[in-house]
C-alpha cells in the first residue's frame, strides 16, 4: 500500500487550474467557488491568494506547469471533487474535467462516475460505486475483524458483546468513547445488526478519533481528513463514495438517504477544507490502525501520537438517550443502514 500524505503542490497553479476546471466563462457555481476557496484557504494557507485575481489555466497550461505525476493526480482528484459540487450535473462540466484529466495523463480515479450518472442514470452509477465499495472493503474494515466479519449473513451476538464490553473501559479511553458514540446516536453496534460488519468498527472508530459526528457534513469532512492523511487508493475511493452519497446524491440504494449539495450548507465547505488540512498533519493511515489494540488507551493520547489536531470548532454531539441505552441488545434493532453503504444517519 502506498502511503503518501496529501501534498498541496504549487498553490497558484492549483488554484488557477481548478478555477479553469469550474468554467472560466462564469467562474463556476457559488458552491464550487466556496469549496475551492476553502481548499485554497486551509490547504495552502495563502491569505493573499484571491480567486478573483487569477486567470484560469487551460488543460494544456496546467499540464505544462505540473510535470510531476503525484501533483497531476492530486489536481485531478480535486477537480473531481469540484465536479461533484456542480448541481444539476452538467455535460459541459463533465467534459471539462475529462479534458484536464486527459491532458494530465491521469487514470484510475473513477472519473467516469459523473458521466455514467448523466448518460446511464443514478441506478447504474450506484451499481458501479457498490462494486468499488466491495473492492476496497477489506482495506477499510477493522484490521483484526476483517477476516471473520468482512460481511455478515446474520447478526453475530459475539461481536456485539465484544464491542459492548469496551464501555467497561475508563471514561476518556478510545473504547469507552466508541461505545458512547453509538449510544448517544441511537445506533446498534456492529454484530447486533446484520448490516454492520467490520467496516463500521473501523469507520466509527475514526469518527471518534477525528471528532467528526455522523452527519452529512461530518461524513464528508471525515473522508477528506483520511484522504489527506494518506492518499492511498482506498481513501480516495471512500471519499468519492462519500461525496456520491452526501454531495452529488447519486447513491440511493436501500435505506440510504442520499443528500445533494451538502457542501453548499453554511460552514460545510470550510469544514472540508479544515479536514484536509488536519489530515495533512496526521501521521498514520487511520483505516489501517488496529483500533481494538489501542482501545484501552486515552483518546487524547492517541490523538497526540497520531498528530490529530483539534477541530477549531468541535462538532457538538447529541445525547438523546439514557446512559444505559444500547448496552443491552434490542431484539429488533432499528434499520438504519443499507446492506452495503452507510447513509447520513441523522
Amino acid at each position: 500500500m502506498t502511503e503518501v500524505r496529501f501534498s498541496p503542490g504549487d498553490p497558484a497553479v492549483f488554484a488557477a487550474g481548478l478555477l479553469g476546471v469550474i468554467d472560466p466563462a462564469d467562474g463556476g457555481t457559488a458552491e464550487q467557488r466556496a469549496v475551492l476557496d476553502a481548499v485554497v484557504g486551509h490547504v495552502w494557507q495563502v491569505p493573499d491568494l484571491d480567486l478573483d485575481d487569477l486567470v484560469p489555466l487551460t488543460p494544456g497550461e496546467v499540464a505544462a506547469r505540473l510535470p510531476e505525476e503525484t501533483a497531476r493526480l492530486r489536481f485531478c482528484e480535486l477537480a473531481m471533487v469540484l465536479e461533484l459540487c456542480c448541481h444539476p450535473p452538467s455535460a459541459a462540466q463533465v467534459e471539462r474535467v475529462e479534458g484536464y484529466v486527459s491532458a494530465l495523463g491521469v487514470d484510475g480515479i473513477a472519473v467516469e462516475t459523473a458521466r455514467t450518472t448523466l448518460e446511464r442514470g443514478a441506478a447504474i452509477a450506484t451499481e458501479d460505486l457498490e462494486r468499488t465499495y466491495r473492492e476496497i472493503l477489506p482495506e477499510i474494515s477493522e484490521l483484526t475483524l476483517r477476516d471473520r466479519y468482512l460481511t455478515l449473513d446474520a447478526p453475530d451476538p459475539g461481536l456485539g458483546d465484544r464491542l459492548r464490553a469496551l464501555h467497561d473501559l475508563p471514561p476518556g479511553t478510545l473504547g469507552h468513547a466508541y461505545v458512547e458514540f453509538y449510544r448517544r446516536n441511537g445506533f446498534p453496534l456492529p454484530g447486533d445488526d446484520v448490516h454492520l460488519p467490520a467496516h463500521y468498527v473501523n469507520h466509527d472508530m475514526n469518527h471518534v478519533i477525528t471528532g467528526y459526528e455522523p452527519t452529512a457534513a461530518g461524513e464528508v469532512a471525515r473522508s477528506g481528513f483520511l484522504f489527506a492523511a494518506n492518499t492511498s487508493r482506498h481513501n480516495w475511493l471512500e471519499l468519492l463514495l462519500t461525496l456520491s452519497i452526501h454531495e452529488s446524491g447519486v447513491v440511493t440504494h436501500g435505506e440510504i438517504r442520499a443528500k445533494v449539495a451538502t457542501l453548499a450548507r453554511p460552514g460545510v465547505a470550510d469544514l472540508l477544507g479544515e479536514g484536509l488540512a488536519r489530515g495533512q498533519q496526521c501521521t498514520v493511515d487511520l483505516p489501517s490502525v488496529d483500533h481494538l489494540a489501542i482501545a484501552a488507551e486515552p483518546l487524547e493520547e492517541i490523538r497526540a501520537r497520531f498528530h490529530v489536531v483539534p477541530l477549531r470548532h468541535p462538532m457538538p454531539p447529541t445525547d438523546p438517550l439514557p446512559p444505559d441505552a444500547f448496552l443491552t441488545v434490542d431484539p429488533e434493532p432499528p434499520m438504519r443502514f443499507s446492506p452495503s453503504l452507510k447513509s447520513e444517519r441523522r
